[in-house]
């Protein structure tokens, strides 16, 4: 089935945050998380009719699974979902997805640690170009002291070995049993 058919909707700011908040808790882009809304809402609406081929498709999709845990092992996925602030349901589904699909996801605040660090990469990017523009053009630009120069190469260094120290601790968590040392 080809959609081409488009759907639009104005929502108040409040929902619009309250989408947003639910789109990062479920790892979905908003289209994708609001037509699954409209597919079970319309699914739940009628019964499927047995001789619909899309409808078994949209049953696949929100198929439940269930399985039965260890209460140790249930101890530990509650606090490793938590410690991410998602629901332990949605923790095993991005497991699960993650180990189908070889995909390493960071957690919401690595995320957000990973992008302030870009940014500030960024902003010592801009101040070096604007110095090697002005050198290039013949222009008088003053050389940055020698401690502007040790602080920003600090600033690098250390951007760096948090990037691969997080991304190390991150795949570790993802591939681990849990935290404790390995015997």
């Amino acid at each position: 089935m080809v959609a081409s058919h488009f759907i639009a909707a104005r929502v108040s700011s409040e929902t619009k945050v309250r989408l947003k908040a639910l789109t990062e808790q479920r790892q979905l882009s908003e289209w994708a998380l609001l037509k699954r809304l409209l597919e079970l809402t319309l699914d739940g609406a009628a019964e499927p009719k047995l001789g619909n081929p899309g409808g078994a498709r949209r049953v696949a999709r929100v198929a439940r699974l269930y399985l039965r845990l260890r209460p140790d092992d249930q101890l530990l996925l509650a606090e490793r979902a938590a410690a991410r602030g998602m629901a332990a349901a949605t923790y095993v589904s991005v497991l699960v997805r993650a180990h189908l699909r070889h995909l390493t996801p960071l957690p919401k605040d690595e995320l957000v640690a990973f992008r302030r660090s870009i940014a500030e990469l960024g902003a010592i990017g801009r101040n070096l170009n604007q110095i090697a523009r002005t050198v290039q053009r013949g222009g008088s630009a003053s050389a940055p002291r020698r401690e502007d120069v040790v602080a920003k190469l600090r600033v690098c260094t250390g951007l760096r070995d948090h990037f691969k120290a997080t991304l190390l601790a991150n795949l570790r968590s993802w591939q681990a049993g849990h935290d404790s040392p390995d015997p």
